[in-house]
């Protein structure tokens, strides 16, 4: 699987950002999508996945309540929206992705593919 991010750029605090990942090939559907990130000189932050039967969603308490993650398998496309954005959301977010994985996931380590990363800054 091939993933591709894109949406990132540069919004003001408050504002909002849509972030989209195209998979490629036929499985997508059987993946579970995760979205991380990772500021300058920070390590890599589980931010929210969404589960590959169900849809379930799973999100990390600081961006709860104002990160929706959602999915389109007709269009191999997980998308991460992002409202009420804080300077503190500014870092490379990345989309990944698991075979059949739970919905809780967190950890970079346990996911099997990743996408380039698309960098969000948000000005205060």
């Amino acid at each position: 699987v091939q993933l591709q991010a894109s949406g990132g750029g540069l919004v003001q605090a408050g504002g909002s950002l849509r972030l989209s990942c195209v998979a490629s090939g036929r499985t997508f559907s059987r993946y579970t999508m995760g979205w991380f990130r990772q500021a300058p000189g920070k390590e890599r932050e589980f931010v929210g996945s969404i589960g590959w039967s169900s849809g379930t969603t799973y999100y990390v308490d600081s961006v709860k309540g104002r990160f929706t993650i959602s999915r389109d398998n007709a269009k191999n496309t997980v998308y991460l929206q992002m409202n009420s954005l804080k300077p503190e959301d500014t870092a490379v977010y990345y989309c990944s992705a698991k075979l059949y994985g739970g919905v809780g996931y967190s950890r970079p380590n346990e996911y099997d593919y990743w996408g380039q990363g698309t960098q969000v800054t948000v000005s205060s």
